[in-house]
């Protein structure tokens, strides 16, 4: 990555729920790695500086958000909050505030140790995922989610995270 790409976007990463720093002490670096090597991958479409916050809250946190925002009565590993169309320039000078991504520690915690997987992977591609979201993949479709599954493995690859995905690519 060149440095003007490193600086073409900023990520802001918060911690609101401690437990993410007892079972993955590098969360916030993971998630921002994560959140860098897919903006970084999303450049060439850029318009203005990106800006994200990436949010590693708990269930409870996460079940409202959910709640308040989707109508689920329920946790879930990921959501995401697009502010900005990407798609749409800002006035000159200023970046585009992509939005949100807000992680739920124990569901991905539960998740990763379902599938076998090492938290710190796990969080990399749920922080992937949501990003890609806010640059405007979706997964709505069969075609779309082959798309975004397959974005999401290129950058996961780069990053050293093994696919995901048992039965693609």
């Amino acid at each position: 990555m060149s440095t003007a790409s490193a600086q073409a976007f900023s990520i802001e990463v918060s911690v609101s729920c401690d437990a993410w720093l007892t079972l993955c002490p590098d969360a916030e670096g993971l998630a921002e790695s994560a959140a860098r090597a897919t903006l970084a991958d999303a450049m060439d479409q850029a318009s203005a500086p990106l800006l994200i916050g990436v949010i590693l809250t708990d269930d409870a946190e996460q079940r409202e958000l959910n709640r308040t925002y989707r109508g689920k009565d329920a946790p879930t590993n990921v959501l995401s909050f697009a502010i900005a169309d990407p798609a749409v320039a800002p006035p000159p000078g200023a970046p585009i505030l992509l939005g949100d991504v807000v992680l739920a520690c124990e569901t991905i915690a539960r998740e990763a140790a379902e599938q076998n997987k090492p938290l710190p992977d796990h969080l990399r591609h749920l922080v992937v995922h949501g990003v890609l979201h806010l640059l405007g993949l979706d997964h709505q479709s069969e075609a779309d989610a082959a798309i975004m599954e397959t974005r999401e493995v290129e950058i996961l690859a780069r990053l050293g995270v093994p696919t995901p995905y048992r039965d693609t690519v």
